[in-house]
């Protein structure tokens, strides 16, 4: 089964893609300078899911997660907030449901591994200069170059 996703490349803005990093920044900046904790998706996601899966749920509902269950529902939120001021792009995945599974497999390992994900590692370690989310960032990227030209062009 091929999923109906695909990403309109003459659409692409480089004053949208500003705009996007730029808020990202901010909102990764603010997260670090109000809470002094990093804005890294696959932290932010574990701590309520661990609290979840031992069922403590009065740190569920407690302080401490409430600025993660905050960022979490800003995250899913904002393609509904985008919706109200222009339509969402079109996209297109070129491959079946079992692919994109393992590739999602495949990136949650990846996570686990490297100790953190892109937005943890790239965005907020490399902004604080860390020679370890570098080493994570190098790898992500050589990673992903392999696996496409493989993919595109030996495969």
């Amino acid at each position: 089964m091929t999923l109906p996703i695909h990403i309109a490349w003459s659409d692409f803005s480089p004053w949208t893609a500003l705009l996007g990093g730029l808020l990202i920044g901010l909102a990764t900046a603010v997260f670090l300078l109000a809470l002094g904790r990093i804005a890294g998706i696959a932290g932010l996601l574990a701590e309520p899911w661990r609290a979840l899966r031992e069922r403590d749920w009065a740190e569920l509902s407690g302080p401490r997660l409430r600025p993660s269950l905050g960022f979490l529902a800003g995250l899913l939120l904002a393609p509904w907030v985008w919706r109200l001021f222009a339509a969402l792009p079109e996209v297109r995945v070129d491959v079946g449901l079992p692919a994109l599974l393992l590739a999602g497999v495949l990136v949650g390992v990846g996570v686990r591994l490297a100790n953190g994900c892109t937005s943890g590692h790239g965005v907020c370690g490399l902004s604080r200069l860390s020679l370890r989310s570098l080493a994570h960032v190098l790898c992500f990227m050589v990673a992903g170059f392999v696996t496409v030209h493989l993919l595109r062009h030996v495969l």
